[in-house]
């Protein structure tokens, strides 16, 4: 004898070897016995074989009309066995039974599931209803074969066109786009994004990288919406009476910081450093505060910048020449002979901004010789270095003496071995980028006399306010490193505690509170310190052990890091253009770890084939393979050592300073795929803008 029974969803059958009341041991073709359930006994039989009559009920069941048999089920619950009769005849065979079994079980929009072959049939409507929704998703399915022949093809349908980014980076997998990009990948055995470039799918490399960030970071645009900040009356703010400068690039709009000298000759100086003050017009929680904490940070790229405020606010508060701002000012008295610090006071304030400095226009001129030596003149120096010659002078002296003081704590000096890069898009002037604009490059020096001046001034007023905070019990958001050794990082959290690599006992960001959101959030607090001295860890908005700080720190620290993963790939995807708008096929570079090779005078990270003997700091001849814009992929081939063979050696267990950390420079090339994720870059603890 043999049953047909359900195993868990899945009709079987089987030899009977024994049988009771409540089960039965059967055999399967396949040998393997099993214990089934009266219960779960759907029919018994005696032949054909299990086989054969499974073989035989699957072909019957398709040739049952589910109309008719829907028309033939009664209105109340039935067995499988009595739609049979009603179906076939009142003698119908076994297999026809289990054809009816089958073909109930198939067809739950015409038939409800009751129990163990007890069925309910549906209504009309619901029938109807299911019966249109089947149709949809054989047309959805024929769809999605069709554009993915279309795909395999070499062309791309404008569905898939207009799902681009989604479908590579934030997919539903259940869409037929997504679905077809799929199919097709599998079908030509290419991976997904290989595909959609060979489809032409991929109009512009440039705004590939733009809309894929835009999708990760700016689902909703970059606009701002309509809101204001807290009127605030800036006449009410006493005005300073020093003449204050800033110090920045000619692109920067954002002008957070300047600087002033007053006392020269006097024997005691005092040196102003004065910090654009939003935070008197965004109060915790308003409006414009949700704007700033949403974005976190200014996001800057080639060419172009998202700002983390409405420009109507930049523009209320950047430090503009011509205007008396309101600032946060740190005031420090020294000894004019020793720079020995005596005493710093903070106070708010308006400060008259008498010049806007730009590094591109003055970095030539204000060199260590015309700082240090009076008698050094250039021939028609631009207004108004004359007039500021002497201040400036001070301050590189100042700022010479700051960093030799701090290198005594750090243990060792800091190096600067290689310079920054500016991007130039000839013709763009701040508008979004098309990602055809000339590209020009041009360098300059990290730690040159003005870079200098305005880096020691920051860290100055950052370490400073950080211990001010600490000593009065107000929390702010702190940058500490515990050593220098490989692999301690610096980190972001609430206590005032010593950060390495910079060689202060605390460090906390304050400095550009027009572009970063921890700089807003520690003006607030320093504000509060300012206002009530003493009692300020009662007034601050931000109270020990709150717990929004340390939201704000994580996400600031998830968003920064986004931010400079995308600048690094902007500036490398400007580098690769830069090298096909010049035909730049060779060049000149440093094997410095791993086979990769670091160009001398461009921002440029390649691997390197060829190069598995060469030492640390040789200097290669390299030809350069490939450009993939949008992998942003490039490799280079060693022709030639440019040095003797001592001349780059370097022992194997000494590092270079620029090596001890992470690459400012993508490597490339980018991992991109369906499912994708952007490698973080540790945000740079250079205060200069």
């Amino acid at each position: 004898m043999y049953l047909l029974f359900d195993e868990a969803g899945k009709f079987m059958a089987g030899r009977v070897l024994s049988e009771t009341d409540t089960s039965a041991q059967v055999e399967l073709d396949s040998g393997k016995r099993i214990k089934v359930k009266a219960a779960n006994v759907m029919l018994k039989f005696e032949k054909p074989a299990p086989a054969d009559f499974m073989s035989a009920a699957q072909a019957a069941s398709q040739t049952i009309e589910l109309e008719m048999a829907w028309e033939f089920a009664p209105d109340e619950e039935f067995g499988f066995v009595d739609l049979a009769r009603d179906y076939f005849s009142t003698q119908v065979a076994l297999t026809d039974q289990a054809a009816m079994l089958f073909r109930l079980f198939e067809s739950p929009h015409y038939f409800r599931r009751a129990g163990k072959g007890r069925f309910r049939k549906a209504s009309a409507e619901v029938i109807a209803q299911a019966l249109a929704a089947i149709e949809k998703k054989k047309l959805l399915a024929q769809q999605v074969s069709r554009w993915a022949d279309e795909l395999g093809a070499g062309q791309c349908p404008d569905s898939i066109r207009e799902q681009l980014y989604k479908i590579l980076f934030k997919p539903d997998k259940n869409a037929p786009e997504y679905k077809a990009v799929v199919e097709a990948a599998r079908a030509t055995q290419t991976a997904p994004l290989t595909l959609l470039q060979r489809s032409g799918a991929i109009a512009s490399p440039y705004l590939f990288h733009w809309k894929r960030f835009l999708l990760e970071n700016f689902p909703k645009g970059t606009g701002f919406p309509a809101v204001a900040a807290t009127a605030v009356n800036d006449r009410e703010l006493p005005l300073a009476t020093a003449q204050a400068f800033s110090i920045d690039d000619s692109a920067t709009t954002e002008i957070d910081d300047a600087l002033s000298v007053q006392g020269m000759g006097s024997g005691t100086v005092t040196v102003g450093i004065h910090i654009a003050a939003p935070g008197l017009a965004i109060q915790p929680g308003d409006a414009v505060d949700q704007l700033g904490r949403a974005r976190l940070s200014t996001v800057y790229m080639p060419g172009y910048k998202v700002t983390m405020l409405p420009d109507a606010l930049v523009q209320t508060y950047t430090l503009q020449a011509g205007r008396d701002c309101p600032a946060l000012s740190l005031y420090v008295t020294l000894d004019e002979a020793t720079l020995d610090i005596r005493s710093h006071e903070s106070r708010i304030e308006r400060v008259r901004i008498a010049h806007n400095l730009r590094h591109d226009q003055l970095d030539t001129v204000v060199t260590e010789p015309w700082l240090l030596n009076s008698d050094f003149n250039h021939e028609n120096e631009p207004q108004p270095l004359p007039e500021l010659r002497e201040t400036l002078s001070f301050l590189y002296r100042l700022a010479k003496d700051l960093k030799a003081k701090r290198e005594l704590v750090r243990g060792k000096p800091e190096t600067f071995n290689r310079p920054d890069y500016n991007f130039r898009l000839v013709g763009n002037d701040g508008a979004e980028p098309l990602g055809s604009e000339t590209v020009q490059i041009t360098t300059r020096q990290r730690g040159a006399p003005l870079d200098l001046i305005v880096a020691e001034a920051m860290i100055l007023a950052n370490s400073t306010w950080g211990s001010w905070m600490a000593e009065l019990g107000v929390p702010g958001i702190y940058r500490s490193q515990a050593s220098l050794a490989p692999g301690v990082k610096v980190r972001m959290g609430t206590k005032a505690l010593p950060h390495a690599g910079i060689g202060v006992k605390s460090y906390a960001w304050s400095s550009s509170p027009l572009r970063r959101y921890t700089d807003l959030v520690n003006q607030w607090q320093i504000i509060a310190c300012v206002r009530h001295g003493k009692t300020a860890a009662l007034a601050a908005p931000f109270k020990p052990k709150d717990a929004s700080l340390f939201s704000i720190i994580s996400s600031f620290d998830e968003a920064y890091s986004a931010y400079n993963g995308y600048q690094g790939a902007m500036e490398r995807f400007w580098t690769l253009q830069y090298l096909q708008q010049n035909s730049i096929t060779e060049l000149d570079a440093m094997v410095f770890k791993d086979n990769l090779a670091r160009a001398e005078t461009l921002p440029l990270v390649l691997p390197l084939m060829g190069a598995q003997n060469l030492p640390r700091n040789a200097r290669v001849r390299v030809r350069l393979g490939e450009i993939d814009l949008i992998t942003l992929d490039i490799h280079g081939t060693a022709l030639e050592r440019l040095d003797t063979p001592q001349a780059g050696l370097m022992d194997s267990d000494t590092a270079t300073e620029e090596d001890s950390g992470d690459d400012d420079e993508v490597a490339g090339p980018i991992a991109i795929a369906v499912d994708i994720s952007e490698p973080a870059h540790e945000p740079s603890d250079n205060p200069v803008p």
